[in-house]
């Protein structure tokens, strides 16, 4: 559900093209590291308008998307 916007994020910070970003994809072969992490998930909360609070290790950008979809529930 919010795979798009993860995928958008994701490409605007690593330069990758956004079509390059797979649900399959994990943070650190994109070249996200926690730095990273922490920016894309403020960069996150201001496009969905949500507060995200990472309390589990998320590999994939379909980990991601997974945990903001239960989160919103």
């Amino acid at each position: 559900m919010y795979f798009d916007i993860i995928a958008k994020i994701v490409a605007e910070r690593t330069g990758c093209d956004v079509a390059d970003v797979k649900p399959d994809s994990k943070f650190s072969e994109l070249g996200i590291d926690s730095l990273d992490t922490v920016e894309l998930l403020m960069n996150l909360e201001d496009e969905i308008g949500i507060e995200i609070e990472l309390d589990q290790k998320v590999e994939t950008v379909d980990d991601l998307d997974k945990f903001i979809e239960s989160i919103q529930e």
